[in-house]
């Protein structure tokens, strides 16, 4: 079933498919230490580690102390986590999943 974003474009979809196409880690740092700035990049780290603790039910003074970001950051991640297109907990449960298997 293909999802309707309101993001979605050929150029978006290109974009993704790259992504689709690196093989590790390391990759990974190559691929996004060309296509974004340091901030950018680390913005995008923050987010998704607001919404791994948000998820393990840590509270919001724990994620600002640990992260550094801002409540209004962490309320909008909560807001996407619980009723947003299902990105973060796709990734978030095949993460955990993944780290049960390697136990």
């Amino acid at each position: 079933m293909r999802y309707d974003s309101r993001i979605r474009d050929d150029a978006i979809d290109d974009l993704f498919k790259g992504i689709l196409l690196l093989e590790n880690v390391e990759e990974c740092y190559r691929f996004f230490d060309d296509l974004c700035t340091v901030s950018e990049l680390k913005a995008l780290a923050q987010r998704f580690q607001v919404a791994k603790m948000l998820k393990s039910g840590n509270t919001y003074n724990d994620i600002v102390e640990k992260t550094g970001a801002s409540t209004a950051t962490i309320s909008r991640v909560k807001r996407f986590l619980h009723y947003g297109a299902d990105g973060y907990n796709i990734i978030l449960d095949r993460l955990e999943k993944e780290e049960k298997q390697s136990k």
